[in-house]
């Protein structure tokens, strides 16, 4: 394996920059004397030769060769001040994060807010410091653009955002200029879905069951006495009419059964498997527009149906019994 001098050196001063960084709620503004800055592989190449010229047009006076040599130095100042410049009192800032299933990828969606009269071009994030970050982006003057870290998440339950670079090489490549940055939001994970789909007829010994049914308001059941506090649309004027009383029409949702699925129940000893076996049947549940309960030992979530109420239930199998676990890998 070959040693790369300017490799070691990000490495080395990525030790030491990340002692410093702090979890912050955010917005965080990236101030100048957070900013770090050298060369790339280019920009070595190019002081290098740079300073092959200057040799030689000492050695033969050539009054041409000084000239380039120091136009081009100058270049490489200018371009070295402009890519520091590129990031300073830049403002980042948290978005939150989708929810994703175990073993997929989560994404923290991160704003960068350019408060200044000029644009900043080719902004990115990444998670490793001195790799070509993911997504690249450009910030208009006066505006914000929305730009994300991809996160593998590894295990159920709430995962931290990582620690990420926020760097730029604009505007030539020759100097890489970045700064760490840790915001303080979280995400949630899923239990990866797993098992037996959701049983057209359940007993109630494999974890899931039939409960009484419910009686909701899609069939017309005859009417009742008005009570205060009854909608008006509800009031059955024809009868109200032909009594003389308000009567208000009552209705009744022909019957369904209400499934409840139990993590006790379940016979399985892994309780991961448990949990995947029940995301799978909430899953199922939703896309068939079943109305259905959860009980965990550490909570009951009661009957409804519909994307809100897999979701809460989803999140409940994800924290369950939770652990501070590491950080999602990448």
């Amino acid at each position: 394996m070959t040693w790369n001098p300017v490799r070691g050196m990000h490495r080395r001063i990525e030790q030491w920059v990340t002692t410093r960084v702090q979890r912050l709620p955010g917005p965080v503004t990236i101030r100048r004397q957070r900013i770090y800055i050298l060369p790339t592989r280019q920009g070595v190449v190019f002081g290098v030769m740079t300073f092959a010229l200057l040799l030689g047009s000492m050695n033969y006076s050539n009054s041409l060769g000084f000239a380039l040599t120091f136009l081009l130095a100058g270049l490489g100042l200018v371009c070295m001040h402009h890519t520091h410049g590129n990031l300073v009192n830049l403002q980042v800032s948290a978005r939150g994060a989708t929810p994703v299933f175990a073993g997929d990828t989560l994404r923290f969606v991160v704003v960068l807010h350019n408060a200044s009269r000029r644009p900043r071009h080719v902004v990115g994030t990444g998670l490793r410091q001195g790799e070509w970050p993911d997504h690249w982006v450009d910030v208009p003057a006066g505006s914000e653009v929305a730009t994300g870290l991809d996160v593998a998440a590894s295990h159920r339950g709430r995962i931290p955002a990582p620690r990420f670079a926020v760097s730029t090489r604009f505007p030539l490549g020759l100097f890489y200029a970045w700064t760490w940055v840790e915001l303080d939001q979280s995400a949630v994970a899923y239990p990866k879905p797993s098992g037996a789909p959701l049983p057209d007829s359940l007993e109630g010994d494999d974890g899931a069951e039939h409960s009484s049914p419910r009686v909701g308001n899609d069939d017309f059941a005859g009417v009742r006495d008005y009570h205060r506090g009854d909608a008006l649309s509800a009031i059955h004027w024809k009868v109200t009419a032909r009594t003389g009383d308000l009567m208000v029409k009552q209705f009744a949702q022909a019957s369904r059964d209400e499934v409840v699925l139990h993590f006790d129940r379940l016979t399985d000893p892994d309780p991961e498997q448990r949990l995947s076996q029940l995301a799978r049947w909430a899953l199922d549940a939703t896309a068939r527009g079943l109305s259905w309960s959860m009980v965990l030992p550490d909570q009951h979530i009661p009957a409804g149906s519909g994307p809100d109420h897999c979701a809460r239930c989803l999140t409940a199998l994800a924290l369950f019994q939770s652990d501070p676990r590491p950080t999602a890998s990448t």
